[in-house]
């Protein structure tokens, strides 16, 4: 994030939306910024070696398919997706700090997660659609128009929701899962018909707590069926 703040500084501070961020609006300097992503980066890198081998060769590789992300909105329509990897590399990171080695359960997690951010973030964009296509900045919603990039979101986060539901099927998860997906659903649809009908104010409030909520219910339905297999009635 800090790294997202330095490269993105003189759009941040032209955007009236952001502009009152930290270091554009100079509550904190560039070289303090810079440290803060040193001293990060650093700590992040001591982490990954003391938890195993192969996270330590890896933690690099994830630093910089992070910091990569900032670039991407520069020359290409698809940034979303190269911010959905950064973030689709988490429960594989999370995987291979408990365990020590790669399995397909954390890669088919990953993949959902990137279909998931892809089609909030798209959402997220809306409110820098004239920014962006005034400022030669990329992204599906400048490429595509509001209306068809909400569609391909919509899509997107069916898809997601579709593969989420297989990946219970493929933990043998049952009753308390399948709740959670349920509720899960109606968060998506909910999302995306705020999206169509009310206006942008409602994206900063609405659309964190309801991705918030989203994880949090996986998070729960997981633990309830991994903690409780009493009450995996079949579905």
């Amino acid at each position: 994030m800090v790294f997202n703040r330095i490269v993105d500084r003189k759009f941040d501070a032209a955007n009236p939306r952001t502009a009152k961020r930290e270091l554009p609006a100079g509550k904190i300097s560039l070289f303090t910024s810079w440290i803060i992503w040193f001293i990060s980066s650093f700590l992040f890198l001591v982490v990954s070696y003391l938890l195993n081998k192969i996270c330590f060769y890896l933690a690099p590789v994830a630093l910089f398919v992070i910091c990569f992300y900032s670039f991407t909105k520069r020359f290409t329509d698809f940034t979303h997706f190269f911010l959905g990897l950064a973030l689709g590399l988490s429960p594989i990171g999370a995987w291979l700090a408990v365990t020590g080695k790669f399995s397909f359960t954390p890669i088919f997690l990953g993949i959902i997660v990137i279909l998931w951010l892809v089609g909030f973030d798209i959402i997220y964009s809306i409110q820098d659609y004239e920014f962006d296509r005034t400022h030669g900045l990329h992204s599906i919603v400048v490429r595509w128009g509001i209306k068809n990039a909400l569609i391909f979101a919509f899509l997107v986060h069916m898809i997601m929701w579709g593969l989420l539901f297989l990946f219970g099927v493929y933990n043998r998860f049952r009753f308390p899962y399948l709740v959670g997906c349920i509720i899960i659903l109606i968060s998506l649809l909910l999302e995306h018909w705020l999206a169509r009908i009310r206006s942008l104010k409602w994206i900063n409030l609405a659309f964190f707590r309801l991705n918030a909520l989203i994880s949090i219910v996986f998070m729960v339905s997981v633990i309830a069926e991994i903690q409780f297999p009493g009450f995996r009635l079949r579905f």
